[in-house]
């Protein structure tokens, strides 16, 4: 069984050493997003949750007083209590540290999936613009949101041959949680541009497919968090990047 914030413990123990060599730069705090850049142009993003329902939220923040000095600073937030931008900030270092390499050809994340006719698919997180490609493969879908009674999401979770399950549960500490909970399904997806793309710590884990992301343009990626938007309008400037976990 895996502990709460196991996920993000295991990433801070994996990237605390290499990023403290590793300076921040620069930091952009969004409506929707936070992105980290690093010295040499290393940017990682990750979503930024509401503080409390119905809260507002101050797009433009100011995240200068976290540049400057070692990004294991930002990483401390992923395994310390911190509020919701700071860990976000977080996992945008971790995802900055880990710098994935932008693909030439995308992979299609469904494709990967393999979706088959009257499979039980539960998705956590709602992934609307993926909804109709997943639906037209005949598939049985449940999406699971903060609000799902228990016993449904209890029901779809153990149930299911296939999750899609949104990286901001590690955010909001229900990953681990979530993953708990899953039966034997043949394909479980973390995906989203918050994902980090750090196989080795979910080898024994039930998770078999990251679906994350990696930036092509840092100044056009920053200046569209400044604004509030959020991954349609990042999108021309990211490149999606799927990678399949090696089991241990």
């Amino acid at each position: 069984m895996l502990e709460t914030d196991e996920i993000a413990g295991r990433l801070y123990r994996q990237l605390a050493e290499k990023g403290r060599h590793i300076a921040v730069e620069d930091v952009r705090i969004g409506a929707s997003y936070v992105a980290v850049v690093l010295a040499g142009g290393r940017t990682g993003l990750a979503a930024r949750l509401k503080e409390a329902v119905g809260a507002e939220i101050e797009p433009r923040r100011d995240g200068r007083r976290f540049t400057g000095g070692g990004s294991d600073r930002l990483l401390d937030f992923l395994v310390r209590r911190a509020g919701v931008v700071e860990r976000a900030l977080g996992l945008a270092a971790a995802n900055a540290l880990i710098h994935p390499t932008p693909p030439g050809v995308e992979a299609d994340t469904i494709d990967l999936m393999g979706l088959r006719a009257g499979e039980r698919v539960a998705m956590v997180g709602l992934f609307r613009p993926i909804v109709p490609r997943i639906e037209a493969a005949g598939v049985q879908l449940t999406v699971i949101e903060r609000d799902t009674p228990e016993s449904e999401r209890r029901r779809a979770l153990g149930s299911c041959e296939v999750a899609i399950v949104t990286a901001t549960t590690i955010l909001n500490g229900t990953l681990e949680g979530i993953l708990n909970e899953l039966g034997r399904p043949r394909h479980v997806a973390l995906i989203g541009p918050s994902t980090p793309l750090c196989e080795a710590i979910f080898r024994d884990t039930p998770v078999t497919h990251l679906g994350g992301s990696a930036v092509a343009d840092t100044a056009r990626i920053l200046e569209v968090i400044a604004r509030g938007g959020g991954t349609p309008q990042m999108r021309p400037w990211l490149r999606f990047v799927n990678i399949r976990v090696n089991r241990s």
